[in-house]
């Protein structure tokens, strides 16, 4: 089976969850190719894209999260986005990829490939079964003015939401979110602990704002040293290397502060981990889940991460607080308190999907027409 991967480059995690999936392919045997749709039409044009999008959830949060409830108001199944509109305008792009690079079935983790696909549907320029996966806990905008043939949604209980938006219920498939295997395989903590530098008998919190460090972490971090005496903090700084700076600037003062720079080894932190704070994302929300590690959620970026913050706590799998002060409070409790911290845990385990990506790889088979018994 050949498959075609759209993603986009508006935040890490479309691409992470893309990346899973090509790789659980891979593993099986299949053909698969992952492609940023918006380089089918430039390098340039993809930066641009990616840019705009990170300037604006990262520095004008409350504008990014008007837009956001906007579209959310304007949506409807029945007419067309200005979004569905300037997403048609790759058709020749893709066509013209199509033409050199046949496959067998397409899958999107991103919302402007579906609305890409969808024209292409309707103006008979497509033949493949295309599937749609959602990398977030609710049914973003626009979703119900697509036509794919599938869609994957991170959990059964999206479903109804999904439906009422208009996404037909025989389509919806409640897999999870892709995740890389190293988060479906837990480790031995003090093992993890001893490979990252840290003393096994240390409590360890991780501090995270997704791979551009969104949010007040240096405040944040501060806040936490105060907050959890004796708890040895890691600041994973994602790219944002002048954060990285001033947290190497904290930890000269506070020991009890560890600065990471860009890592791969999030999966091993994460394992480590006795605590997570992080904002409440899509990927990250579910590989700490596929993990089960005890999560704090931090501010969300206004918009689809307040559905994502919602799904979690309402479910117990994370606790958070109105400002930096409750939420650390909130992980002193799930440090201190170890009733809290197993149900937490236990309802992580009931919820997470660790095997979304083996199950994504049999639907798109399925599709395909290659259904293996």
């Amino acid at each position: 089976m050949k498959v075609l991967i759209l993603s986009c480059n508006t935040g890490e995690g479309h691409n992470t969850a893309a990346k899973a999936l090509r790789a659980q392919l891979l593993k099986e045997g299949h053909q698969a190719v992952l492609v940023d749709m918006m380089r089918l039409k430039s390098a340039r044009v993809s930066r641009v894209v990616g840019d705009l999008y990170i300037h604006a959830a990262k520095y004008t949060p409350d504008l990014f999260g008007a837009a956001y409830h906007l579209g959310d108001a304007i949506s409807a199944p029945n007419r067309k986005s200005p979004v569905y509109y300037a997403n048609s305008g790759l058709k020749k792009c893709l066509q013209n990829y199509l033409q050199e690079h046949d496959c067998d079935v397409i899958a999107t983790t991103h919302l402007y490939g579906a609305e890409l696909l969808t024209y292409m549907k309707r103006q008979g320029l497509l033949r493949q079964k295309t599937v749609a996966i959602a990398t977030d806990y609710t049914c973003i905008p626009f979703w119900e003015e697509t036509r794919c043939d599938a869609y994957v949604v991170g959990h059964e209980d999206l479903i109804p939401e999904f439906v009422q938006k208009g996404i037909p219920r025989e389509k919806l498939y409640p897999l999870g979110i892709p995740v890389d295997p190293a988060y479906t395989s837990p480790k031995s903590a003090a093992a993890a602990k001893a490979a990252l530098g840290f003393s096994p008998a240390d409590a360890l919190a991780v501090v995270m704002g997704g791979s551009m460090a969104f949010g007040e972490m240096r405040q944040f971090a501060r806040l936490a040293a105060a907050g959890l005496r004796g708890t040895q903090i890691a600041v994973l700084c994602g790219r944002d290397g002048r954060l990285l700076d001033q947290m190497r600037q904290e930890a000269e003062q506070i020991p009890t502060l560890h600065p990471v720079g860009y890592t791969h080894q999030v999966p091993l932190y994460l394992d480590a981990a006795d605590l997570l704070f992080t904002k409440p994302g899509g990927l990250t929300s579910t590989e700490a889940l596929c993990k089960g590690v005890p999560i704090v959620h931090t501010a969300p970026i206004p918009g689809c991460e307040t559905a994502n913050l919602r799904f979690f706590c309402s479910r117990g799998l994370s606790l958070t607080g109105a400002n930096a002060s409750e939420q650390i409070a909130a992980g002193h409790r799930l440090l201190h308190q170890c009733d809290l911290r197993e149900k937490m845990k236990a309802a992580q385990q009931r919820n997470a999907k660790p095997n979304a990506a083996p199950a994504c790889t049999a639907l798109l088979c399925k599709l395909a027409g290659e259904e293996r018994i």
